[in-house]
């Protein structure tokens, strides 16, 4: 409903399930810097595509189906970042610059404890932003944000989301854009 609106610009998440984009969000402004289950990628060449492709080798009686880019016959595997493995510099970049360009960070529904992404809390108050925190419980931003709104996602998510509404016309007819 942000991103409708307008009031939306990118969503980083560090879930690898897809669900941002099932939800509706424009899959071009979710930035997944743990990579995603819905793509693979080959260990040797970094090949990739949808992981529907990987799915129906392996119906087909495929027990272990390798890349087949140019002979390359490597091990695939999602297209998630596995431990050891660096997180995607272009996706970590995007991220970033958005955090420093943002009006108002949302950290909604984290620990703020994995690095590198819980460093946007300090990053995008560095650079004039306001930052709330939405989670159900504390995370070691909470002293230095704008602010805190605790409790269930499923609960105050929409109360923050419904604030955000543009107000009704005097008149009761629904402006342009709304």
């Amino acid at each position: 409903d942000l991103e409708r609106r307008g009031k939306l610009d990118v969503v980083v998440t560090q879930n690898i399930d897809g669900l941002h984009q099932l939800a509706g969000s424009d899959p071009g402004r979710v930035l997944e810097v743990h990579g995603t289950l819905r793509r693979y990628a080959c260990l040797s060449c970094g090949a990739g595509g949808p992981m529907e492709v990987v799915l129906d080798r392996l119906r087909g009686g495929d027990d272990d189906p390798a890349c087949t880019e140019a002979g390359c016959g490597g091990i695939l595997k999602s297209a998630t970042v596995s431990f050891g493995q660096p997180l995607p510099a272009d996706v970590l970049d995007r991220a970033f610059d958005a955090v420093q360009r943002c009006d108002v960070l949302l950290a909604v529904g984290t620990s703020l404890t994995v690095q590198p992404i819980a460093s946007a809390v300090p990053l995008a108050l560095q650079a004039g932003a306001r930052v709330v925190v939405v989670n159900a419980s504390p995370t070691p931003y909470d002293d230095v944000v704008d602010a805190v709104v605790p409790g269930p996602l499923s609960e105050v998510l929409p109360v923050i989301v419904g604030s955000t509404a543009p107000a009704p016309a005097p008149d009761g007819e629904s402006r342009p854009g709304t």
